[in-house]
């Protein structure tokens, strides 16, 4: 990893504990936010730490890039949680040999780049 890099990293980290120290619940109840602080914080080290010995550039670019975008949505839409997908069972395969590993191809392909590390995670 190179000093950019590892410096870019290291402020991501550093703004996510900044965002739920001060984070406030839509709901505005103290529980509510407790708990989503708590998620904010545990979110982060488990995904920072099971990613920590990633030494691909294009993969550790594309962990950035999720970070990012799983900072941008939370707070353009105010919920800790990441914004689930809806895709219809069968809406993206073709109208010939919809089998199974073809459809969970598209659905690997067509999942957002916020998405990517939360199943594996959850």
């Amino acid at each position: 990893m190179t000093p950019v890099t590892r410096q870019e990293v290291l402020g991501l980290y550093r703004k996510i504990f900044r965002i739920a120290k001060k984070w406030q619940s839509s709901s505005g109840q103290i529980e509510e936010t407790i708990k989503e602080k708590e998620y904010i914080i545990n979110e982060a080290k488990t995904l920072f730490n099971k990613n920590k010995n990633v030494t691909d550039p294009k993969l550790i670019k594309q962990c950035i890039e999720e970070c990012e975008a799983r900072i941008e949505i939370g707070l353009h839409y105010n919920i800790p949680y990441p914004r689930p997908i809806h895709l219809p069972p069968m809406g993206l395969a073709h109208k010939q040999g919809r089998t199974l590993r073809h459809q969970e191809k598209l659905r690997k392909i067509s999942k957002p780049i916020y998405l990517k590390s939360h199943d594996e995670v959850s």
